[in-house]
């Protein structure tokens, strides 16, 4: 089944939901940082990245064995330390989960015995933000337990859509907006992503990520190509590497596909799939990208 499958949320899509996000802050790591933690990129050293093996660690109350979703080993800027950054996305609202992000950093603190910055990105709709983990007694406090934390529904879309961020423009379909702006949130990815001249596999990677989340209906799709012949915009889009007339949204669009071209749009699917199996991407997600059959994915590697 693909990632992409749209179905009653149970446990094992909240688990591709989070491999969703573990993919896309993996692959663009310093650009998360940058979009909604600047006060902590300012002090990472990127060039001295270098991602830890997965972590698993046994749950002795639960008894079953939980995997960090990011952990990478880096130092600060003009600095000899080396600290650990954790991040966890969270897809569903668990009461547990403040001490959880708790456990995590005492295993690893345990372990590495390194300074760590742990983070925790809310995906769900949900209002429920935990930030810190508390133990105390009436007599005394033991201890207090902070965590940075992205609640996606709370940001405010409309103050990304300048930024030439990728990971900004992949992550407006997860933002607070509201019903009515579907359409308006959809085209202002587009421009962002025309304007940062990414790779194709890059680009389609961004724009699948989006299409997860926010997809637009058939009228939707015709009311924003619509504005975007009107504003001027439509000769920019066709720039993109991503078959617009494929995915519905290119109707009437000056620059069509012409049937001739079928073979060559094949063979570039097939190259862009050899980049992203490069990258490490899950095969069901390559196939949603580029429309190729899983088992022809499975030859090219």
């Amino acid at each position: 089944m693909s990632v992409f499958s749209l179905v009653r949320e149970g446990k094992k899509d909240y688990v591709h939901h989070d491999q969703l996000f573990k993919e896309l802050i993996h692959h663009f790591f310093e650009e998360f940082l940058e979009a909604f933690f600047p006060e902590v990129s300012e002090y990472v050293d990127f060039q001295s990245i270098k991602p830890l093996s997965e972590e698993v660690f046994t749950d002795m109350h639960e008894g079953d064995a939980r995997r960090l979703d990011i952990v990478v080993e880096t130092r600060l800027k003009n600095q000899d330390a080396v600290i650990i950054v954790h991040i966890e996305p969270q897809s569903s609202t668990q009461s547990d989960f403040h001490e959880r992000m708790y456990l995590y950093f005492s295993l690893l603190y345990n372990k590495y015995r390194k300074p760590i910055i742990p983070i925790a990105v809310y995906t769900y709709d949900e209002s429920l933000e935990q930030r810190e983990f508390n133990m105390s007694f009436p007599f005394h406090r033991v201890l207090t337990f902070n965590f940075f934390t992205l609640h996606l529904r709370k940001k405010n879309w409309r103050d990304y859509i300048r930024s030439n961020n990728p990971v900004a423009a992949a992550l407006l379909s997860k933002m607070g907006y509201s019903e009515s702006e579907r359409i308006q949130v959809k085209k202002e990815f587009l421009r962002m992503l025309a304007k940062m001249k990414l790779d194709p596999a890059r680009q389609r990677w961004i724009y699948g990520f989006f299409e997860r989340y926010l997809k637009l209906d058939e009228r939707e799709e015709g009311e924003l190509m619509k504005e975007i012949r009107q504003m001027g915009d439509a000769e920019m889009l066709s720039e993109l590497p991503i078959s617009y007339e494929e995915k519905g949204i290119a109707k009437g669009m000056e620059k069509g596909m012409e049937k001739g071209k079928q073979l060559g749009k094949l063979e570039e699917a097939k190259r862009v799939a050899k980049e992203m199996l490069k990258e490490d991407a899950p095969i069901d997600f390559i196939s949603r990208v580029t429309h190729l059959e899983p088992e022809d994915i499975e030859k090219l590697k």
